[in-house]
């Protein structure tokens, strides 16, 4: 009987204690980073009446037979799952997602852990946990933005205000496209000289700046002709003298030959016919003229068109006593006359070309023989083509002149340069601002763009200021090279800072990464698109990533990592103790802390800006209570009815 009161006693006892777990979970529902606990029972001692009995051949065995004697508080467990994150906006608020702990310390070495990272800094700009004031330990980083590899744990302290000294621009990076078909090379008339050249336009279509020396040799096409050797001889005609005047008494039709193809008929009717009125007649004929020659005084027809008198000829109809060929041309007595003298131009033109920018090879000068311009309504040659690669027209309306050999007096044009510039702000060990400008210029070699540097404030590049950018025929990037023998560009700033040694990154040869040489329709995107160099710089505010680094952002734009938060794990969590303030201490059972960065050595990750709610589930622990309540209610019952038993044992007496 006195078994059942110790037995209702020890369950009024321990769900107690679940209330007191129960309780202070619900107390702790809005602490930050706080794990919910729970009890968990287990029978106490047992009272054995009768022992098992082994089963033998003629009966089976016998169960033992025992008493309980209650219950006991087998554990009080901390149930380490995630809580919700809150977010606040406040950057040094932190909360882990997933598994680990923040380390706090002092200076005595002594660390404890915990799940809320509502942290700040101190005076001493020390990131602390203001409830406590122990420090957030981790490691600080060195001047590099670097966590030493043997680097300890310790405060970590973010000094702001703190400078960033200037650093000197190391590298300048090139990205983008150079248009490889682009061309601004409008060419410019700088010397006639005798060639008859009176016009230039167009754009070179190489798109190559620089001077071209044209040498004209050879002759002019020349007209075919026929000069009368007329009856008269050597007196002169004049348009007033009549067939008759020269003997003329046959007047059938006379019959010129063009181009051995067509053949016109020339009429006359009697021997008042004059000169003049010939001429008329003659010249009605398509693609011949005549005229009376001021200085022989002879008539002569003329070849419209200049060109080989095999292709471009006259001739007239055979000779007759006394008709127009015999008298007025002199023609044999029954055979023809046919035009002599007509010749196709001899003319070579050879253009040698010194580029404007390029050396070595790309220095030329480059010889090609242009092309010639014939008059289709002359064929005299009245210009040439295919300077600067074709798109360059050259005029000489009056024909084409002879300008003799090279070196004399040859027809001299500029091509103004295909460019493109970009430039960016490099710096000095001052820390001071230099306009660093890249100038490309279309090569004479193929797929090749020579480039010279310059600074605009008057700095002195004295080695390394230009060279040359070669592409594959794929249009990525062959080499990046410079001229002179200079593997990288020295620039003297001129007010007392060290001098700036830089190199041009234009991405990685045969690859896509940098500069590129493709066609483009938009032109040119080629650009420096960043550079290395930067002036003195405050820190200016802090950002905090998902591993604990601890990003500074200095005012002249650098980010350097300053420290990392360092967080703790464990072999058995729920092994450690409990220290008061949301802090846990290891214990025997826990394992030593292992420390290391969040995501690697550490599962978890940090979320700035947010801290970890209670995990306490409040559904949960109201229902815990119920039952808590319950099993206390029952268990008080088992003691009021075993006292009431106890009384009527008592009564017997009586």
């Amino acid at each position: 009987m006195m078994a059942s009161l110790f037995a209702g006693v020890s369950g009024l006892k321990n769900h107690q204690v679940r209330m007191n777990v129960i309780g202070n979970n619900i107390a702790n529902i809005n602490t930050i980073g706080y794990k919910a606990s729970r009890v968990n029972f287990q029978e106490a001692l047992v009272q054995t009446f009768k022992g098992a009995g082994r089963p033998s051949a003629t009966s089976g065995g016998t169960n033992p037979v025992q008493l309980g004697l209650g219950m006991q508080v087998a554990a009080i467990d901390t149930l380490f799952q995630q809580g919700g994150l809150e977010t606040t906006g406040q950057i040094t608020d932190l909360a882990i997602q997933g598994s680990g702990f923040f380390v706090l310390g002092d200076t005595n070495g002594n660390k404890f852990y915990t799940r809320a990272g509502a942290f700040g800094f101190d005076s001493n700009a020390n990131l602390v946990d203001p409830a406590t004031g122990m420090f957030v330990l981790g490691k600080n980083a060195d001047s590099a933005g670097l966590i030493p590899s043997l680097a300890t744990t310790g405060p970590i302290t973010i000094p702001f205000g703190q400078q960033d000294p200037a650093r000197s621009t190391e590298e300048v990076t090139l990205s983008n496209n150079i248009d490889s078909t682009a061309t601004t090379a409008n060419p410019t008339l700088l010397s006639a000289s005798v060639s008859g050249v009176t016009l230039v336009s167009g754009l070179a279509a190489d798109g190559i700046g620089g001077t071209h020396s044209v040498i004209i040799e050879g002759t002019q096409a020349t007209q075919t002709s026929i000069t009368g050797s007329n009856a008269l001889s050597p007196a002169l005609l004049t348009t007033s003298t009549t067939l008759a005047d020269l003997g003329v008494t046959d007047f059938s039709d006379m019959t010129i030959t063009i181009d051995s193809t067509r053949t016109e008929d020339v009429n006359v009717s009697d021997g008042n016919t004059t000169i003049g009125e010939l001429l008329i007649q003659v010249n009605k004929i398509q693609g011949i003229s005549a005229k009376i020659d001021e200085v022989s005084g002879e008539f002569v027809i003329t070849r419209d068109f200049a060109g080989s008198e095999s292709d471009y000829n006259i001739e007239l109809s055979a000779g007759v006593a006394g008709n127009i060929s015999d008298r007025v041309f002199g023609a044999t007595i029954g055979s023809t006359i046919l035009s002599t003298g007509g010749a196709a131009s001899t003319y070579v033109a050879t253009d040698s070309f010194t580029p404007s920018h390029g050396v070595g090879a790309a220095s030329g000068p480059f010889e090609s023989i242009l092309d010639l311009e014939i008059d289709p309504a002359t064929g005299f040659v009245v210009g040439l083509t295919g300077l600067g690669g074709g798109g360059v027209e050259i005029k000489a309306e009056s024909g084409l002149l002879e300008t003799g050999p090279l070196g004399t007096n040859p027809l001299v044009i500029e091509t103004a340069d295909t460019s493109h510039s970009t430039s960016i702000a490099v710096f000095d060990s001052l820390g001071a601002k230099h306009i660093l400008s890249l100038e490309f210029f279309k090569s004479g070699l193929d797929n090749r763009w020579e480039w010279e540097a310059s600074a605009l404030d008057g700095e002195n590049i004295t080695s390394g200021q230009s060279g040359f950018v070669q592409f594959n025929g794929d249009a990525s990037l062959n080499s990046f090279a410079y001229n002179g023998g200079a593997n990288s560009m020295t620039i003297d700033p001129g007010n007392g800072a060290d001098t700036i040694s830089l190199t041009v990154n234009a991405g990685s040869p045969n690859g896509f990464d940098g500069l590129t040489g493709f066609e483009s329709p938009g032109g040119h995107t080629a650009s420096i698109v960043a550079q290395d160099g930067y002036g003195l710089g405050l820190l200016d505010k802090i950002a905090i990533d998902q591993v604990g680094n601890i990003s500074g952002f200095f005012s002249n734009g650098v980010t350097r990592v300053l420290a990392q938060i360092t967080l703790a794990d464990f072999s058995n969590q729920a092994g450690l103790r409990k220290a008061g303030m949301s802090r846990f201490q290891t214990s025997a059972n826990s394992g030593e802390a292992i420390e290391g960065v969040a995501g690697s050595t550490v599962s978890g990750l940090i979320s700035s800006g947010a801290l970890e709610a209670s995990s306490v589930d409040i559904a949960q622990e109201f229902t815990t209570m119920i039952t808590a309540q319950r099993g206390f209610q029952a268990n008080s019952r088992i003691i009021t009815t075993s006292d009431s038993m106890l009384e009527e044992l008592v009564n017997i007496k009586r």
